[in-house]
């Protein structure tokens, strides 16, 4: 059996996770589950609150025989984070994810099924096509969540969920 992500996509479907925040939200979390009523609703934080419900959800996805999580870092970069007024907590919340998500995936892996984790980057709230953001600024604060997870044990990353090329472009650069 392949040991690299590249040598398995190349001889078989991989198949991915599904929904981080559609499990989140089944969870029925309150203000205190996030560290308050100003931070309720940034899923991002749950890595560092509470690390053990995120831990969870990669594990049901890893029981039903997924290959691959992808890390709760779908907003995890300043301009989403800034709304909730941490951006500065990117690199650190990004680091946080990608080790959770590394321990489980750790956990399931085995010499004949390995297991591995994406990064997660989302298109957050602001478009430099629309003028909202330049692009280098979001291209720097896309480079620091992507630190984040490389260096938390991230395999690969996944920019998903793009609507504007010019965001799909920075983080493509970021990651590089």
């Amino acid at each position: 059996m392949s040991t690299s992500y590249l040598e398995a996509v190349n001889q078989r479907v991989v198949i991915f996770d599904g929904a981080m925040g559609t499990g989140i939200q089944a969870r029925g979390l309150t203000a205190d589950d996030f560290g308050s009523e100003n931070l309720e609703g940034c899923n991002e934080l749950l890595v560092v609150t509470r690390p053990e419900i995120i831990a969870e959800l990669h594990a049901a996805y890893y029981e039903v025989g997924v290959d691959v999580v992808e890390t709760n870092t779908f907003g995890a970069f300043g301009v989403p984070l800034g709304e909730y007024g941490i951006p500065e907590r990117a690199y650190e919340l990004n680091l946080a994810a990608a080790q959770v998500a590394k321990q489980v995936a750790t956990d399931f892996s085995t010499p004949d099924r390995p297991r591995w984790v994406s990064g997660s980057i989302g298109p957050g709230t602001k478009s430099p096509s629309l003028g909202q953001i330049g692009f280098v600024e979001l291209r720097d604060q896309y480079e620091v969540q992507a630190r984040g997870l490389l260096d938390g044990g991230s395999d690969l990353f996944i920019i998903e969920t793009q609507f504007d090329l010019l965001c799909l472009k920075a983080a493509m650069i970021a990651c590089r």
